[in-house]
């Protein structure tokens, strides 16, 4: 599992940052969280080819998480992209998307589907046959989503030696691989735990952006593997972040603490301060395993 981060600062974009966008590489899937402005400069800075993104994943609709779209569904179009292109996100999301479309006469050679969100509940929003994705309802000033990815279990690996010493057929194998049992011609049932290994442990991520400190999402992101949390503030200006529904890095670890995660990505700083640094300093008061986010700043899993 790998995780890119396009941006991940608050508000406005600056020559040295950029607001919040990431590719999440899991399964072979690659999927776009977020797509502030500038996003595909930062998907061309990172190498990361357009034609693989198929699923966009928008959590809200404050400027700094999605006012790059529109541009990357243009680029798309200049590219002759051929695949379809899902779009999840808020109510609003289709109708401001196809506005500037239309008004540009720039329609897509593509189809461009967009699956709309409005469930204040958590809820299945994709899912194939490796992965499943779900919604992570967060509080913010205006309808706002989190994304819980995670693959599914894969196939039983195959103990050859095992399989081989009964003599077993290899038409059976994928039956096996699957975690059925086997009966013999004589008879003899082989339990499957005798003819495969354990699968490899799945991975799972949850994106948690714009949000106050909540802990109604405990249940749902507990145990993940990497939990990106906003942070956007440090302690001491926890009051501003209750005021406009924000988190601070202290209440992001104390998430990840709770939640029992194994580790801990912050991000959406504010520019207010002299050095990230200084995020990781507080988190780490409450909980051990914390990353940093920073612009084209690549985690793997």
């Amino acid at each position: 599992m790998k995780l890119t981060i396009l941006g991940c600062y608050a508000a406005t974009p600056r020559t040295i940052t950029n607001p919040t966008s990431q590719v999440l590489d899991i399964k072979n899937r690659l999927f776009l969280i977020d797509c502030g402005e500038g996003t595909q400069v930062q998907l061309r800075k990172n190498k990361i080819k357009f034609s693989k993104i198929n699923h966009i994943f928008i959590s809200h609709l404050h400027g700094d998480h999605f006012y790059g779209l529109v541009g990357l569904i243009s680029t798309f179009m200049l590219l002759n992209r051929i695949n379809d292109l899902h779009i999840y996100g808020p109510k609003g999301i289709k109708e401001v998307i196809t506005l500037q479309l239309r008004l540009s006469n720039s329609w897509t050679n593509y189809n461009l589907f967009f699956h709309v969100l409005e469930s204040k509940t958590s809820e299945i929003v994709y899912e194939d046959e490796k992965v499943i994705v779900t919604t992570i309802p967060l509080k913010h000033r205006i309808y706002t989503n989190g994304f819980l990815f995670r693959e599914k279990i894969g196939d039983r690996p195959l103990n050859v030696e095992a399989v081989q010493s009964y003599k077993i057929d290899k038409c059976y194998y994928q039956n096996i691989k699957k975690g059925k049992d086997i009966t013999l011609e004589n008879g003899q049932l082989i339990e499957n735990s005798k003819l495969t290994f354990d699968p490899i442990p799945t991975k799972s991520y949850a994106f948690c952006s714009d949000t106050i400190y909540d802990e109604s999402i405990i249940p749902i992101i507990k145990e993940v593997d990497v939990l990106y949390h906003e942070s956007t503030f440090l302690q001491q200006e926890e009051v501003l972040a209750e005021k406009t529904m924000h988190s601070t890095a202290k209440q992001a670890a104390t998430i990840a603490l709770k939640a029992n995660v194994k580790n801990l990505v912050l991000g959406h700083y504010s520019t207010r301060y002299e050095s990230i640094a200084l995020f990781k300093e507080e988190a780490m008061s409450i909980f051990s395993e914390v990353l940093l986010a920073d612009d084209t700043t690549c985690f793997e899993f």
